[in-house]
């Protein structure tokens, strides 16, 4: 088969398309003939050298994938995925390439009304929001939910589940982002490179939860943002990973911060998250309440172009690579 490999870490032009050894489904895994992935900024820091692939994944980047399985483990002895089954999954790495070998707890069918190239883009977003913003958080109806990086996959889906969750949802992004993410169902937009978040947040009551992709330049602004009993979610470090915080602020709102990865988890605790996304987010994705925004798709041979699109971040939503 073939698959992006990355020779030598740096800029996009270090992903070559090349002729790989064909996987096998190994103990509990399931072989998918991938119709397509999608890029998350994780691939850009494993092209650049900075996130290595956890021990025993596919070197290749990818972090979820979309569908047919192909062939099943001898050990899987569940009806569900059989042979034939179009379906997505949420990977540990190895989706830019045409086969990927997947623990079946990690699978999920395609919703209805959704293509099987479209639900690429859905499971590491629903699975990291899902996790996050809702098993973790707790966000609850009538609550505030602050979104940074609304015009991203995460940010778009975000602010889709916080709405369908009964939340108010206020996020940042650029201008020119803003009445696309309102017609996603954002109340309110926050133009990050000319206003002050926090003053605008506070003036709306104060976030009762917060997603991060920032870290380090937001951890006190996040927190100075927050209702009473408020809790920030970090899950990406785009503006730094160090960062002093005045414990008195937090302690003062009574609130709480946590920070998580979704890659490095193990199989056991990631398939708890998959099913935890499918009991709660796939109906509301079958209702068309969430979907899947997808900015473009670009074939999987030409994963240069597409994370030059990601990197620019002028894209909003996805960008799917095609078979």
């Amino acid at each position: 088969m073939y698959a992006i490999t990355i020779p030598k870490p740096g800029g996009p032009e270090a992903l070559v398309w090349t002729e790989v050894p064909d996987p096998e489904p190994d103990t509990g895994e399931v072989l998918i003939d991938v119709a397509a992935t999608a890029v998350n900024r994780a691939d850009l820091l494993q092209r650049q050298g900075f996130y290595p692939p956890p021990a025993g994944s596919p070197p290749y980047p990818g972090l979820e994938c979309s569908g047919t399985v192909v062939a099943r483990g001898a050990d899987v002895t569940t009806d569900w995925p059989a042979v034939g089954d179009e379906v997505c999954a949420l990977l540990a790495g190895g989706g830019y390439a045409e086969r990927v070998a997947v623990p079946v707890g990690q699978v999920m069918p395609v919703p209805h009304g959704v293509s099987v190239v479209d639900a690429a883009g859905l499971p590491e977003v629903a699975c990291t929001v899902w996790s996050n913003v809702v098993s973790l958080a707790g966000l609850a109806k009538g609550e505030t939910l602050l979104v940074h990086g609304g015009g991203s996959g995460i940010g778009t889906f975000a602010i889709q589940l916080g709405v369908a969750l009964g939340a108010t949802v206020i996020t940042t992004a650029r201008a020119a982002k803003h009445d696309r993410l309102r017609e996603l169902g954002a109340q309110v937009t926050i133009d990050y490179t000319s206003e002050d978040f926090v003053e605008v947040v506070q003036a709306h009551g104060g976030a009762d939860v917060v997603l991060d992709i920032m870290g380090a330049p937001y951890l006190d602004r996040n927190v100075a943002a927050l209702a009473p009993n408020g809790r920030v979610a970090v899950i990406g470090l785009q503006g730094g990973a160090k960062a002093e915080l005045d414990f008195r602020a937090l302690m003062g709102k009574r609130g709480s911060i946590s920070a998580t990865t979704l890659r490095a988890r193990p199989a056991a605790e990631k398939a708890d998250i998959v099913r935890g996304t499918r009991a709660l987010v796939w109906p509301l994705v079958e209702a068309g309440a969430v979907r899947p925004v997808i900015d473009r798709r670009l074939p999987l041979a030409d994963a240069a172009a597409a994370h030059r699109v990601v990197e620019s971040s002028d894209h909003l939503g996805k960008v799917l690579l095609v078979r």
